[in-house]
């Protein structure tokens, strides 16, 4: 017994489909298919890094007040006498210990921010979003980075000398201050620094001004944040400001070129790794006619 035949012959007519006034022409790939995220097309937007970096500026600010202001107010101090105020806070060795210590907290919790702002809360994975690779550059790279920039920094400190800064006086006047910032410069500062400037600020810039303008604007950021920090009286120390803004641009050129936010976190642990056993070494490095840090090498040891 034979089946019906039921096939049926289609035909596609070019030119009378075209002419349909409801044919829609196909999309391209490259709207069919998702945009691949990565650290140079992140899904977060300058207007988010911005909002991280003003949220961590804040947090390096207010955290610390929050465990100094109780203590300041438990000794009696007058809050409207500034000379005594100043006094207390770089001569009292629990005051000291009280502005750097929660630091380590600003740091842990700019991180967190930092990650938010990054996965979106778990939708994207952190380290593919900004870059968890070393794409060539090698730890001897860093090594050979970080001795050029102790030569550049002697140059500087000849060039334009050395002005005495805060940061200073708070290291040279407690011992506990030399090994807490050790700790959180070595361990906790290159991340935060590089999360925020490297990572989440760089990767918005550069896709939405363009690599170069990226580049400038992270550099000038970076340098003009330690400024404050690195001043005296209103007085600059050129030769910290010079050298932090030609390491700015360094890491930020390490970006820029290998696409990744791990070797430039390598290089900032490395350059701040050394100094950090510089700090500690220092007393056994110096005679007691040796002026301290001669070189200039001391006061770059920045933190955020």
């Amino acid at each position: 017994m034979l089946l019906p035949n039921y096939s049926v012959r289609y035909t596609f007519n070019v030119d009378n489909d075209l002419s349909n006034e409801n044919w829609v022409p196909p999309l391209p790939p490259e709207k069919i298919l998702p945009q691949v995220l990565s650290p140079d097309n992140p899904p977060w937007n300058a207007l988010v890094a911005l909002a991280v970096w003003v949220i961590s500026i804040l947090l390096i600010i207010f955290v610390p007040l929050i465990f100094l202001a109780p203590y300041m107010l438990s000794k009696g101090l007058n809050f409207y006498d500034s000379k005594a105020v100043n006094e207390f806070i770089f001569t009292d060795p629990t005051a000291i210990i009280l502005q750097l210590a929660p630091i380590i907290l600003a740091h842990i919790l700019t991180v967190l921010v930092g990650w938010a702002a990054v996965t979106r809360f778990k939708r994207y994975s952190f380290f593919k979003m900004i870059g968890w690779q070393m794409d060539g550059f090698r730890v001897w790279h860093a090594v050979a980075i970080t001795i050029c920039f102790y030569a550049l920094s002697i140059l500087m400190t000849l060039i334009f000398g050395h002005v005495n800064n805060d940061f200073e006086r708070l290291i040279n006047n407690s011992r506990a201050a030399v090994y807490l910032v050790a700790i959180f410069a070595t361990f906790t500062a290159p991340l935060v620094e590089e999360l925020v400037y490297r990572g989440l600020l760089y990767s918005a810039f550069q896709r939405r001004f363009g690599m170069a303008v990226g580049v400038i604007l992270v550099t000038l950021l970076f340098t003009l944040v330690h400024v404050p920090q690195y001043s005296l009286n209103g007085h600059p120390d050129m030769a910290a400001i010079v050298t932090l803004l030609l390491l700015s641009l360094t890491l930020t050129l390490i970006r820029a070129g290998t696409g990744n936010l791990l070797p430039c976190i390598v290089l900032h642990t490395i350059f701040n790794g050394v100094q950090s056993v510089l700090l500690i070494l220092q007393p056994f490095l110096e005679s007691p006619e040796t002026t301290p840090d001669p070189t200039g090498l001391i006061h770059l040891l920045h933190h955020f």
